[in-house]
């Protein structure tokens, strides 16, 4: 039992130094400052976590922590994608081969490349603020210029992203209203099918064979060398379907950070 814990942790440790590796690479993590003399002032972490019980009728999303903003970091790619079906469903189509082949891996693997580009084509922060309006967002602010991983979002905002995405209930039309039911399982799908790395977060929840369905984000802030940390997504639980939202910032690190996330989900589905 103890040698396949051991293995487990090492595992869970390569595949998130593997994450920190792929964001050094693409020029979106600073490599840590050489000591200094004096060090940082330690700033505490934060986590603010909210739960909607899709299948009591009636429920009413709860918010454990102060639903204050924070940064995105790339769960702001499920935005993306939903403000590139949007424009594709008011265009009157379906999302091309090339734009699948850009959505696909910026879900599934947190592609950066394939998110800049997505940004670029929806017209970045007004585009993504104009399909906000129509999907409930309220407190979501898109990133200047290129930095789509600066967005600034609250935990109700995220609520209601999800819900857009895995509520059954509203209507879509040219120009107005949500998602229709091919965009919507079109997201579903992809959040259903992220690699096994990132399967961390609100994935926690649950236990084998439940359904789980979700996107994570994880940023180092070279101004200050703590990280934000966040997890967004879908799980069943008891036979009920819990759309989940933790954001975090201020972990020493990205591993404090996926289990300060992960004990705030817990936490609010119990």
């Amino acid at each position: 039992m103890s040698s396949r814990i051991s293995r487990t942790a090492r595992t869970r440790t390569g595949a998130l130094a593997a994450s920190a590796a792929a964001l050094l690479s693409a020029g979106l993590l600073h490599p840590a400052p050489a000591a200094a003399a004096t060090p940082p002032a330690k700033t505490p972490a934060h986590a603010t976590a909210a739960v909607l019980d899709l299948d009591a009728p009636g429920s009413t999303p709860v918010v454990r922590g102060a639903d204050r903003a924070y940064d995105t970091a790339s769960i702001v790619k499920v935005d993306i994608l939903a403000t590139l079906l949007l424009q594709a469903q008011d265009e009157g189509r379906r999302l091309s081969a090339r734009e699948r082949d850009l959505a696909e891996p910026m879900i599934r693997r947190s592609d950066n490349a394939a998110a800049n580009a997505l940004w670029r084509q929806i017209g970045r922060a007004p585009g993504l603020a104009a399909a906000n309006k129509r999907l409930g967002l309220t407190a979501t602010t898109g990133g200047t210029g290129t930095k789509w991983g600066l967005t600034r979002t609250t935990v109700g905002d995220q609520i209601r992203l999800l819900r857009a995405v895995f509520d059954s209930t509203g209507s879509a039309h040219k120009g107005s209203g949500g998602l229709d039911a091919k965009s919507r399982a079109y997201v579903r799908t992809l959040m259903g099918r992220v690699v096994p790395e990132q399967t961390w977060g609100v994935s926690a929840i649950g236990g084998p064979g439940s359904g789980k369905a979700l996107k994570n984000g994880w940023l180092q802030r070279n101004t200050t060398g703590l990280w934000d940390v966040n997890s967004v997504g879908q799980v069943t639980v008891a036979g009920h379907r819990y759309l989940v939202a933790v954001l975090s910032d201020g972990s020493a690190s990205m591993s404090d950070g996926v289990r300060l996330v992960e004990r705030a989900a817990r936490s609010a589905v119990a």
